[in-house]
């Protein structure tokens, strides 16, 4: 299992929503690329990459392990996954629930 690395404290988030695809860069302070995704990287292909939801998938994807305790998120582009890739960025599980028991047959 991978450990998380602390680098700083700030990340910068570079969305960049185009009407075809979303592209979603972290960086660090000094503009080191620590992390990148798409909705293409995701799995989406065709028309669903322009969806807001593989928005979302992109950015719960990229801030997952990208080891920042507070992100600047900077915004370029007209597509419709703006405001859900913020939302994606912002709703990642913090070791919440305990998963239920495994199944013994």
């Amino acid at each position: 299992m991978k450990k998380k690395i602390k680098r700083n404290e700030i990340g910068i988030a570079f969305i960049k929503a185009t009407f075809n695809n979303c592209i979603i860069s972290i960086t660090d302070t000094s503009g080191n690329v620590v992390q990148t995704s798409s909705s293409g990287a995701c799995g989406f292909k065709g028309a669903r990459k322009r969806t807001p939801f593989s928005a979302r998938t992109a950015g719960m994807m990229v801030g997952k392990n990208c080891g920042f305790e507070k992100i600047h998120v900077i915004i370029s582009g007209a597509g419709p996954g703006k405001e859900s890739a913020i939302r994606g960025l912002h709703n990642i599980s913090h070791n919440g629930c305990r998963p239920p028991k495994r199944r013994r047959v």
